[in-house]
């Protein structure tokens, strides 16, 4: 289908686009890598009078490292994500998520910040850095602020952004070593996930990140809790399923994702325990 029409406008700075976003109000929106809002508009189900285009503003892509942190911008293609070596010394959980999105076109133009604004609980990075404990920075019209992932996502593609803020960087914990793991179960390897984990384990901590289990990326607390007060990992991840919604489409039942999901973390868990 063809789009309904627009009116286009490239920011040359973070500056602008946020000033440009605050002119237009709700009715626009930013155009990074385009992988999701592009489909979304072929289809009208998204119907912008305004993009904004931001996928040119290099002072938003890098990876560098920031004390116990790795700092990611916003517009740091998925490619350079799964390639970084700071990356994948520090928090190769991520790197590793980043070369299971989509194929090498998608990753060649698509960027971490994309996905996570964009709240899909099928995407694979938000669930990701939801695990790793992560803190995205949005700035606005009145400076910046800081939302713990955990705060973040509040349901279905609707995130804590204010319609007139941009999120502009990702910072991770280090990993310090902790085991890790990524299951993604799929049809087809660039599809989205039917059911999705992320998880790391290590100096009795952990984070289990679901995809795909609820209208928003998952953070499984039962399965940490458990782990913490001594269970076993098959009986932790028992619990994957403990506090999810997802719902029954033409991929799997929902009984169906409950399953994948403890299977899946049992997998993760071993992996990362090994």
């Amino acid at each position: 289908m063809i789009p309904a029409a627009f009116e286009y406008v490239r920011a040359e700075s973070a500056e602008e686009a946020i000033s440009l976003i605050g002119q237009h109000g709700d009715e626009s929106k930013f155009l990074a890598g385009g992988h999701s809002l592009l489909p979304l508009m072929k289809l009208r189900l998204a119907q912008p009078t305004v993009l904004i285009d931001i996928g040119r503003l290099n002072d938003l892509s890098y990876i560098r490292e920031d004390g116990d942190t790795i700092a990611i911008g916003a517009l740091t293609r998925h490619m350079d994500v799964e390639n970084s070596d700071l990356l994948k010394q520090h928090v190769p959980l991520l790197a590793h998520a980043a070369s299971h999105v989509g194929d090498p076109q998608v990753r060649h133009r698509g960027t971490i910040g994309g996905s996570i604004a964009h709240s899909d609980s099928a995407s694979d990075l938000p669930a990701t850095t939801l695990a790793l404990g992560a803190t995205y920075v949005a700035q606005g019209p009145n400076g910046t602020r800081e939302i713990a992932a955990g705060d973040f996502y509040k349901g279905f593609l609707t995130t804590d952004l204010a319609a007139d803020e941009m999120l502009t960087e990702i910072r991770v914990p280090k990993m310090d070593g902790a085991g890790w793991s990524f299951q993604k179960f799929n049809r087809r390897a660039q599809d989205w996930a039917i059911v999705g984990v992320a998880a790391w384990h290590g100096n009795g901590s952990s984070g289990i990140g679901l995809v795909n289990m609820g209208s928003v990326p998952i953070l499984a607390t039962a399965v940490s809790e458990a782990l913490a007060s001594g269970a076993s990992i098959e009986d932790a991840a028992a619990q994957a399923a403990v506090g999810c919604d997802p719902t029954a489409d033409l991929n799997a039942s929902v009984e169906y994702r409950e399953h994948l999901a403890r299977v899946l973390t049992r997998r993760a868990l071993e992996a990362a325990s090994s």
